[in-house]
């Protein structure tokens, strides 16, 4: 029994770490606290309650949550603090451990949150805990994102089935599992009466799709594409063995869906790919980038890499290097390997030396930069359309060309929201956006 009193004057402040995901379920934890009556911190307010999302994708990952979880209780030093997320459900008795720490909720607990706030007492005791053991997360609870953003984050899927032998996420988020595509529908929908005009479909292996209600993932981009008043839909990561032929095809000539791909490769040998465990080799990425740019050739491709796996010798990381250099890709994501308890990948013998995997990651952000200013710079002189977003930074915002070419001008505050045709202009000052040489209609 939920005792809405304990709600009654209360101002809660909000913390994401980690993915687009995470931002969609703070999202949603906020709208439940809200309907109770709730109110979003302003700037320079104390909160009673604060909400930190937390991430454990690396170990440095982990500490950045520790470092934050630290520093907000002292931020709002009387705030009843509750801890969720990855890092919570992985470790639990770590999380409730941290001073200040009240309330430590798993995967499976967090988006439940009202049964769990019947006291915002503060005590000097650890947290108090409720997770679930990571094969009885089960429950898909519907997640969109819809606080000052422009873009919209809805969660189609959840959990992952793959094990790959680096990765701890099939423990921190459970089975895959997802919502119908009429639910989803009925969620774009409202974000299109709201005003929203971009939807990013997040989730953890958002081409395993349909694995609760037995539909297909072509079904649900097929149904989306039909909603009036959402411009654009953008795709984030999927694997490249689940992201089909048709699927691609299917961008290609759809209303509303953005010529934007975020494919995770991590290695382009196929050696290591054995030892992480992936479902795929460099021969059927390469088809998959291949098929899209033929079809598509200004889309916008962001890959995933890991650097310093286990196992991966200097032959093998040259050996990806070369692939990767290959590929006709936009930017690449780079992420240097963490051992993570409990995975089958402390097994494999060869470990790769810090200092090393520094200058392998160092390696690949620098073609990643030379692909991305090459894409950019292809661009220059051509007509595209911008959604432009709130944000003003020195005077300035910007917004996103369909193919996630990022633009800046003057601060407009009647730009925000809107898509406008625009011819693209050269470099800003830092080189981090295009400028508009002019506007079109």
């Amino acid at each position: 029994m939920i005792d809405h009193t304990v709600f009654e004057n209360k101002k809660a402040a909000y913390y994401t770490l980690g993915c687009k995901l995470n931002f969609a379920e703070t999202s949603t934890i906020g709208k439940v606290l809200s309907e109770q009556g709730v109110r979003k911190v302003r700037p320079g307010e104390k909160a009673d309650i604060c909400v930190i999302n937390t991430c454990s994708v690396t170990e440095l990952a982990d500490k950045k949550c520790r470092q934050a979880i630290r520093r907000i209780s002292k931020q709002h030093p009387n705030a009843f603090v509750v801890v969720t997320g990855c890092y919570a459900q992985l470790k639990p008795e770590e999380v409730a451990h941290i001073e200040g720490v009240d309330l430590v909720l798993g995967a499976e607990q967090k988006l439940d949150i009202l049964h769990y706030l019947n006291d915002l007492h503060k005590t000097d005791a650890d947290g108090e805990i409720h997770t679930s053991a990571s094969k009885d997360i089960r429950t898909f609870t519907p997640s969109c994102s819809a606080d000052d953003r422009t873009r919209h984050f809805l969660k189609v899927q959840d959990g992952c089935d793959y094990f790959c032998s680096y990765c701890t996420i099939p423990f921190a988020r459970g089975r895959s599992r997802n919502g119908s595509i009429e639910s989803l529908v009925k969620q774009a929908e409202e974000v299109a009466a709201q005003g929203g005009k971009e939807i990013v479909l997040t989730g953890v292996n958002i081409g395993d799709f349909g694995k609760t209600t037995g539909e297909t993932f072509i079904d649900l981009i097929r149904a989306l594409d039909e909603v009036e008043g959402i411009e654009r839909y953008r795709i984030s990561s999927i694997e490249p063995n689940l992201i089909t032929d048709e699927a691609i095809d299917f961008v290609a000539g759809s209303k509303r869906f953005a010529p934007h791909f975020h494919i995770p490769l991590q290695s382009g040998s196929d050696d290591v790919l054995k030892l992480m465990r992936r479902r795929y080799d460099t021969a059927l990425f390469r088809h998959k980038i291949e098929k899209i740019k033929s079809i598509l050739p200004d889309a916008f491709i962001g890959v995933d890499v890991i650097v310093g796996t286990r196992g991966e010798t200097d032959a093998y990381f040259e050996d990806a290097r070369r692939f990767i250099e290959s590929l006709d890709v936009t930017q690449l994501h780079v992420f240097s390997y963490s051992e993570r308890p409990g995975t089958q990948a402390l097994k494999i013998d060869y470990v790769v030396d810090p200092k090393v995997k520094h200058i392998r990651s160092q390696i690949l952000l620098d073609l990643s930069e030379k692909k991305l200013q090459a894409f950019y710079e292809a661009h220059i002189g051509r007509e595209a359309k911008v959604l432009f977003e709130h944000t003003k930074k020195d005077g300035m915002m910007h917004g996103f060309t369909e193919n996630y070419i990022k633009v800046e001008t003057p601060y407009d505050a009647s730009l925000i929201n809107e898509t406008r045709r625009i011819r693209l202009g050269g470099w800003n000052a830092d080189k981090s956006a295009l400028q508009i040489e002019s506007f079109i209609g």
